[in-house]
């Protein structure tokens, strides 16, 4: 099932009248191509259990979510922030009482993290092996460089990219570099993610398209509203839609130039 989003109410359109010539498609890699967020969940319920007799969980969850919300810009996105927020967050909570047995458990869990096989999405390689022969197809990720490299290789999907990003942060300057570099810029590419913050809307507001692809576990830090106004935004419920929506693309017409009026 595909969604379209609307125009904009209130804007003024002129329509290029010549289909979509994209060139160029980026791929999110977790929770769009392989699980991600529900092994952060497991490790989350866990450190729940550790700290039981110190805080409610929900008390625990919204104080280990603050760390995490704190730390991003000192340790990034990705398995090792998680921990060290962990371990942060059990000292605050037990007035630097935590036992050092409780503090081996995170480090042991956050290990099981980086070692747990990866487990592809359902269409996952079927629809990433069909467009590569189409258009030049990219993983642009972000997170621990180490353990995205060791999820790529797992996955067996490395032959099929033209080029791997690993990148800090996701915004609009990143992608329009990237689109630059690889493809014939932003507005030629499209970028398909889980994620609106961090996969959508920033390429988006590079000047390319969109395409949101939920997943049912999603990091709280990843949420945003769709941008339902932009003729650029697309949602699909699964990567197996995705094929069908490019060929879609290729034979309407463009989305409309938006003025505002």
């Amino acid at each position: 099932m595909l969604r379209f989003a609307p125009s904009g109410e209130g804007n003024m359109t002129e329509l290029a009248g010549m289909s979509v010539a994209l060139t160029t498609i980026g791929f999110d890699a977790d929770d769009t191509l392989w699980q991600n967020e529900q092994f952060f969940r497991l490790t989350q319920d866990r450190f729940t259990a550790l700290l039981a007799d110190y805080a409610a969980a929900d008390h625990l969850h919204d104080r280990l979510l603050a760390a995490e919300r704190h730390n991003l810009g000192h340790y990034g996105f990705g398995i090792k922030g998680f921990v060290l927020s962990m371990i942060e967050t059990a000292i605050e909570v037990t007035e630097a009482r935590v036992p050092a047995s409780v503090i081996a458990e995170l480090i042991a869990a956050g290990q099981d993290m980086l070692a747990h096989p990866i487990e592809l999405l359902p269409a996952a390689r079927e629809t990433v092996e069909t467009l590569a022969g189409r258009y030049k197809v990219l993983l642009i990720t972000k997170g621990d460089l180490l353990d995205q490299e060791r999820k790529l290789a797992q996955s067996g999907l490395g032959d099929l990219f033209a080029g791997v990003e690993i990148v800090s942060h996701k915004t609009a300057a990143v992608y329009a570099e990237i689109f630059a570099r690889h493809g014939q810029g932003a507005a030629r590419g499209m970028m398909v993610g889980n994620s609106l913050r961090s996969d959508v809307i920033p390429m988006l507001q590079a000047g390319g398209w969109g395409v949101h692809v939920p997943h049912p576990l999603t990091w709280a830090l990843e949420h945003d509203e769709p941008p339902a106004a932009d003729a650029r935004f697309r949602q699909v419920d699964s990567l197996a839609a995705l094929p069908a929506l490019l060929d879609r693309l290729a034979v309407a017409p463009s989305p409309p130039k938006v003025t505002q009026g």
